[in-house]
This record gives structure tokens, sequence and C-alpha cells, in this order.
């Protein structure tokens, strides 16, 4: 249900270049426009990425439960 959804928010504003799965893996790349724009729009926010992976996962991760 996620992935429909944030699959039909794109050019509407929402970052949904941020969503990937637990384990930090670009799995939603496929969706972009282009080979790398998710991880190039990633990078713009100064995430590293090495292998369709974000480095450092624990340290950008937000989790909505703590969070709010």
């Amino acid at each position: 249900m996620v992935g429909y959804a944030m699959n039909g928010s794109h050019g509407r504003g929402i970052p949904a270049h941020r969503v990937v799965n637990r384990q930090g893996l670009l799995t939603g790349k496929h969706h972009f426009e282009g080979t790398n724009l998710m991880q190039q729009l990633l990078e713009s926010e100064g995430i590293v990425i090495v292998d369709n992976q974000i480095q450092n996962f624990d340290s950008v991760y937000w989790d909505p439960l703590t969070a709010l």
C-alpha cells in the first residue's frame, strides 16, 4: 500500500525519495525517472549511498514511533 501511495506522489512535492526499506536499501529507485534520480536526490541532502544502500543508516533513520 505504501508503495502505491508513494508511486502516485511524484510531482506533488512529497519527498518519496526518502522512503527506503528497513535496511536502507533503495528498493524503490526503479519508480523514479532516470537511472539514479532517487540516489541523486538523497545525496543532495547529504546522504551517503554505496551499492544502493544508505551508509550509517541508523544515524539518518526517522522512527515515527519515537519522533511523534
